[in-house]
C-alpha cells in the first residue's frame, strides 16, 4: 500500500466526529449562516390561543352521550356504549384535514347563537347502524369505496341525525337553551365551511361508540366565535345559567352604545326667508332676530334635550331643562346649580349683521 493511501490523524478525527455527531463548528457559526436558517414570519398563519377551559362543555358532552345512547338503543334495539373523547381546540383547517372523504357532514344552526356547527357521521357509523337495523351482527364489513349514500342510507342518517339533535338540545337546556335545527348535508369538508378563515379556532369533540363487535366515532364541531358570547357561562357552569336568551347580547350592545360618540347640535335661532330675499341682501343690511327662552338640541336631526343657554366658567354652556322622550312626556328638571344666563332683554333684541365679501 502506498504511503499516500493512508489517512492522516486529522482525517481520522474528522470521520469520527461525523459518525458521533460531535461538531464544534456549531459553536462558531457565523451570524450570516444562523440568519439563513431563520423562518419567515407570516401573520396570517398565526393561531388564536385559548387559555381558558370551557368546563360546561364537559357536562354537556357527558349528558349528550347518555341521552344519545338511550336514543340509539330505542332506534336499533341493541345496547351501545358511547364515551366522550377529549375536547380539542384546533384550527378549522386541521379539523377538515382529518375528516375522511367521503363522509356525512351535517350543518346545523344553534339559535340564538350566530353561525353554524357540524355533526360529522363517518361512513363506518352509517354502515354499522344500517347493518344492525337489517339484522346483521357486524361480521361483514362494508366499504364506502368513494360512493354516495343510497336513499335508504340517507333516510337512516336523517333519523339518526334527528336523534342526535334532540339529545344535544336537551343537553344544553340547563346551561343555555338552544333551538337546534338541521340546515343541509355535505360529503366533503371543503363544501361545509363554517368559518371565515381556515385559521379560526373550532371546538371539536369526538364521541366513541361501540355496538357489539364494531367500534367507530363521530364528531361535533362548533366554531369558537359562535359560543364566545357564552364564555362566562361555559367557564363557570356553577353559576346561574338560566338567563334571558337575549340578556348577554343586550349587555354587550348596551356597552358598545355607551362608548360610542355622537354629535350634539344646538341651534340658537333660525330666520325664515325666501330665496329672493336672500338674493336681494346688500352689505350693511341688518337681520333682526329674537332669541328664544330655550333651545332644542338634536342628534342626527332628532330632538333629545331642551336646554337653557348661557355661560359658565367663561365658556358657553347649556343647562338641561327637559329630557325629550319620544314615548312618554317627562316633567322639566329642577336645576339649582350656579349657572349664569347672559341673554339680552326682550325689549332690546340683538341684531346680527350679515356681511358679503
Amino acid at each position: 500500500m502506498a504511503q499516500d493511501d493512508l489517512l492522516s490523524q486529522e482525517e481520522i478525527d474528522a470521520l469520527l466526529k461525523g459518525v458521533s455527531g460531535d461538531d464544534d463548528s456549531t459553536s462558531s457559526t457565523p451570524p450570516s449562516s444562523a440568519a439563513s436558517r431563520a423562518k419567515p414570519y407570516d401573520p396570517t398563519t398565526q393561531h388564536r390561543v385559548i387559555r381558558e377551559r370551557l368546563h360546561a362543555l364537559d357536562i354537556i358532552n357527558e349528558r349528550f352521550a347518555r341521552y344519545f345512547r338511550m336514543a340509539i338503543f330505542n332506534f336499533i334495539r341493541r345496547s351501545s356504549d358511547i364515551t366522550v373523547d377529549v375536547v380539542r381546540y384546533q384550527s378549522y383547517s386541521n379539523f377538515a384535514r382529518n375528516v375522511p372523504v367521503p363522509t356525512n357532514i351535517n350543518i346545523i344552526s344553534m339559535k340564538p347563537l350566530k353561525g353554524s356547527a357540524l355533526i360529522v357521521f363517518p361512513p363506518n357509523l352509517v354502515f354499522m347502524v344500517v347493518d344492525n337495523l337489517f339484522g346483521g351482527d357486524g361480521r361483514f364489513l362494508t366499504r364506502s369505496e368513494g360512493r354516495e349514500f343510497t336513499n335508504t342510507e340517507q333516510r337512516i342518517i336523517q333519523r339518526m341525525l334527528q336523534l342526535a339533535i334532540d339529545a344535544y338540545s336537551e343537553s344544553w337546556r340547563s346551561i343555555y337553551p338552544l333551538e337546534i335545527s338541521y340546515v343541509r348535508s355535505e360529503m366533503q369538508s371543503k363544501f361545509a365551511n363554517i368559518t371565515n378563515s381556515p385559521n379560526e379556532i373550532v371546538v371539536n369533540t369526538s364521541f366513541n361508540i361501540d355496538i357489539g363487535n364494531l367500534a367507530t366515532s363521530f364528531q361535533i364541531c362548533i366554531p369558537f366565535a359562535m359560543i364566545e358570547p357564552l364564555r362566562d357561562i361555559l367557564s363557570n357552569p356553577l353559576k346561574d345559567g338560566a338567563q334571558d336568551p337575549d340578556n348577554i347580547w343586550s349587555r354587550r350592545m348596551a356597552g358598545e352604545l355607551r362608548e360610542s360618540q355622537i354629535e350634539l347640535v344646538a341651534d340658537l335661532t333660525a330666520i325664515p326667508a325666501r330665496l329672493s330675499q336672500v338674493l336681494s341682501l346688500k352689505v350693511g343690511d341688518i337681520l333682526p332676530i329674537e332669541l328664544p327662552e330655550t333651545v332644542l338640541t338634536s342628534v342626527d336631526g332628532i330632538p333629545v334635550l331642551e336646554c337653557a343657554y348661557g355661560s359658565q366658567n367663561e365658556r358657553r354652556a347649556l343647562r338641561v331643562v327637559r329630557m325629550i322622550d319620544h314615548n312618554t312626556q317627562q316633567e322639566p328638571l329642577e336645576a339649582e346649580d350656579a349657572f349664569l344666563k347672559r341673554r339680552p332683554s326682550r325689549a332690546t333684541p340683538s341684531r346680527n349683521e350679515l356681511n358679503h365679501d
